[in-house]
């Protein structure tokens, strides 16, 4: 008996029939914008009433010890999902996802549709200093992902449809739809043209009006709207944009050192647990104001007020002591890049993007009320903490159109453009004299996998060496004479020879225009090829990234290059392959 097509197939064979595929990605648009939109307010919903039931009735004038024991209940549950039920490693959200883009064929697994969902609400819910808008994108790139693979797209549109579910799941979360667009083209790296302008145009407004139509149509960080730019600050915000610039540096290093330390010196996950939530619950007990996103203590600055630096806390006494506030201010901003950190190194799961408002709110208000205490100048420290969102942002997240975009949207201040551009501008260029990568791709670039505007790059970042492996090359033992050789030869349609020994060691290789003049004289029939053979200035490995490989082509003058794998023969990547190649990829990411 004849099997009826499935609903699904008989959708893929109706609507090429009756949706062009322009149509087509216009409605998955709507369709990934409203289920992003719903992740997104689901972590952010989740994540808040953890906190709230945690900490509402915690007295500002008291320390409390359970700032110690939060954050490790968190990350532990956090870790008992991801390991126990979902059976998956923790992972960074928004450069698992640059690295299912490059690496991956944009190919995401399922989980990660909901298990960064879960794992978020503890982490950021118990106290986790991080921030919940990089396991929102990276949850709208597996729904993306996920929709591209159930309705059988290629890699141009699965690729498409990861940028636009990331960028909805932005805009849902802040609001915020033109800082989404610019955030999909300056970090997921999207290109923008007539083909995926309009598709993230869709995503991002109908994600938003989701968002209004469950959350309300508010501003998250409300400020005095009155405010305006004044252009004898000019000086002012210069000196907060170099200074921002100087703290994404450090936040950068810290980051970079502190993951670097822990997987080094703590190889088991539960000692990096048990350490990493340890000394994050010690510095969220000192500094409360680490707790969590920090939402109300970000709030609180953009209104001049910076109680949150000693509310909750045993430095409640000391609050009308200038000096004191102001080393707490100090610490707080130091401490902010470890307390990220440790939460990340313990197994948290979470993102940079609120440590990043966090810690430019907090700089803004402490530069403002420093230049005043001190005599220097006469600012609005609330109007600073805005401008230092902003250079924050743009410094390390290294995407200074997203920081002024974003920190307009959701703070309703549009009459700061100026002084935003001012500092985002400052502080991306200050940090790009110390550091080329930001927190999200330091790791991907130092691999070479790092998804780039420059197409030439990205189309070899998505080419892989053991993909292009040619092995129907015909070796020969090292005790072989070059009579066998001449034998092999006629039985051959290369013009190389790898030497190899029994175990698969490469020894050198022979080609066939080297021997040209002697492979007829009989003579020399018993010469042994370990006497003709030559081991290649080039070699290539297995794990070498494809921008490495056109190089040794370009400077070899090379069609063939041996690849091997600690000395052990694999193959051979042929120069007309890796064309090849790099003309299939290019048409793949070109075609609109």
């Amino acid at each position: 008996m004849e099997q009826k097509p499935k609903l699904l197939d008989r959708f893929l064979v109706w609507r090429p029939k009756h949706i062009n595929d322009r149509q087509y990605i216009y409605l998955l648009s709507v369709v990934a914008g409203i289920i992003a939109a719903i992740a997104a307010i689901v972590i952010k919903k989740s994540a808040h009433l953890i906190q709230y039931l945690l900490t509402h009735h915690f007295s500002n004038q008291y320390e409390n010890f359970l700032y110690i024991f939060y954050p490790a209940i968190g990350i532990l549950l956090a870790l008992l999902f991801m390991r126990y039920i979902v059976r998956q490693e923790p992972g960074h959200g928004i450069p698992g996802v640059l690295y299912a883009i490059s690496r991956k064929n944009g190919l995401i697994k399922f989980h990660n549709v909901y298990s960064a969902i879960v794992s978020s609400a503890f982490t950021v819910g118990f106290g986790g200093s991080v921030g919940l808008e990089g396991p929102t994108v990276s949850t709208g790139a597996a729904v993306g992902s996920n929709l591209g693979q159930f309705l059988r797209l290629n890699h141009r549109q699965i690729i498409l449809m990861i940028s636009l579910a990331s960028a909805a799941a932005m805009a849902s979360i802040f609001q915020s739809p033109i800082a989404a667009i610019l955030f999909a083209l300056e970090v997921i790296m999207i290109d923008l043209s007539v083909a995926s302008l309009v598709p993230l145009l869709i995503a991002t407004v109908t994600a938003v009006l989701t968002s209004y139509f469950v959350l309300g149509q508010a501003v998250m960080y409300p400020i005095d709207r009155s405010v305006t730019f004044d252009s004898s600050n000019t000086l002012y915000y210069i000196g907060l944009g170099v200074l921002a610039g100087l703290f994404s540096v450090y936040f950068t290093k810290v980051s970079i050192w502190v993951e670097s330390f822990f997987n080094k010196r703590y190889t088991d996950w539960r000692l990096r647990y048990i350490i990493g939530s340890l000394l994050l619950g010690i510095l969220i007990f000192f500094f409360p104001s680490l707790y969590g996103e920090g939402y109300e203590a970000i709030n609180q600055s953009l209104k001049g007020d910076f109680s949150a630096l000693y509310n909750h806390s045993i430095f409640f006494g000391f609050r009308d002591d200038m000096w004191i506030i102001f080393g707490l201010f100090a610490a707080v901003l130091l401490m902010k890049a470890f307390a990220t950190s440790l939460t990340f190194a313990a197994g948290g799961v979470g993102g940079i993007f609120a440590p990043s408002l966090f810690l430019g709110s907090f700089l803004g208000l402490f530069y403002g009320v420093f230049v005043n205490y001190t005599g220097l100048g006469n600012l609005d420290p609330g109007k600073f903490a805005v401008i230092g969102m902003g250079g924050m942002i743009a410094g390390i997240l290294h995407a200074p159109l997203t920081g002024i975009f974003l920190i307009a949207e959701i703070t309703g201040g549009y009459n700061l453009f100026v002084p935003l551009m001012i500092v985002s501008t400052i502080s991306f260029a200050t940090v790009k004299v110390f550091v080329s990568d930001s927190v999200y791709t330091y790791q991907l670039a130092a691999r070479g996998e790092l998804m780039t505007h420059n197409k030439d790059k990205s189309v070899l970042n998505m080419m892989s060496v053991s993909g292009m492996i040619e092995k129907d090359f015909h070796c020969i033992l090292p005790g072989q004479t070059l009579g066998d050789l001449v034998k092999a030869i006629s039985r051959s349609k290369r013009n190389i020879f790898p030497v190899v020994d029994s175990q698969g060691y490469f020894k050198g290789h022979i080609l066939l225009d080297d021997i040209r003049p002697i492979m007829f004289d009989t003579e020399l029939y018993n010469t042994l090829v370990n006497s003709i053979m030559v081991y290649p200035s080039y070699i290539i490995n297995p794990s070498d990234p494809m921008e490495n490989v056109a190089t040794m082509f370009r400077d070899s003058g090379k069609y063939n290059l041996v690849v091997l794998d600690e000395g052990k023969y694999l193959g051979y990547v042929s120069r007309a392959n890796v064309f090849l190649t790099y003309r299939t990829k290019l048409s793949e990411i070109s075609q609109d």
